[in-house]
């Protein structure tokens, strides 16, 4: 697959690794894992995703899991690939590679921060990360196309970091996105809408391209 015309992209030097974290790792980590990965070869027409390294796992993790039927066929449902994943229990050496750690709930958040390493200036929930990266001048991050996504990553991750203390949630519940774990079809794809809408700014801030339309 090429870039799409008038993308091109700096060649990178280097990687930059997301980790999602919900509690099983096998409903929404995994959805928000591959739509991210999607949304990333939508944008840079790169199966690699421009050094960009989506990974997830879980609190809780079901080590060696498949994924919930209703989270492969949420994804099916956005033309994202659901296959050969495998659930993960959240260890320190994920943690430790991370260079962006997006949770589900802002519980996730404070375990992956007690987890230590670090973690605190690089782990948001989700939708706390989006409200920040909708916050952020896009003029104000290297263009991916001179120093590359990876260089814009690490800095829109920093500049999330820097906002936090400034710009608060409205509500308690405005960062969590809760788990559908043995609900019907019907609440998998409110939460799959409710993580692709909440992706696609971030993916957009990461990359520096807008979704295709």
């Amino acid at each position: 697959m090429t870039a799409p015309e008038g993308r091109g992209i700096a060649a990178r030097t280097d990687t930059f690794r997301i980790l999602h974290v919900s509690t099983g790792n096998v409903c929404r980590s995994p959805i928000t894992e591959r739509l991210t990965r999607h949304a990333l070869v939508d944008r840079l027409g790169d199966p690699l995703q421009g050094g960009l390294i989506v990974e997830s796992a879980g609190t809780w993790g079901h080590e060696g899991a498949p994924m919930e039927d209703n989270a492969e066929a949420v994804l099916t449902d956005f033309g994202a690939d659901p296959t050969g994943f495998v659930g993960r229990e959240l260890l320190d050496e994920h943690v430790i590679r991370a260079d962006l750690v997006l949770t589900a709930t802002r519980d996730h958040r404070a375990q992956v921060i007690s987890m230590g390493h670090s973690a605190g200036l690089r782990t948001f929930t989700l939708k706390e990360f989006t409200r920040l990266v909708r916050a952020i001048d896009p003029a104000t991050l290297p263009d991916p196309r001179d120093e590359g996504v990876v260089a814009r990553a690490r800095a829109l991750v920093r500049a999330a970091a820097a906002l936090r203390g400034w710009l608060l949630a409205p509500t308690v519940e405005a960062d969590e996105v809760y788990d559908p774990y043995g609900a019907p079809i019907t609440f998998f794809r409110s939460v799959g809408d409710e993580i692709n809408q909440a992706l696609d700014p971030v993916v957009t801030a990461l990359t520096g391209v807008p979704a295709p339309h």
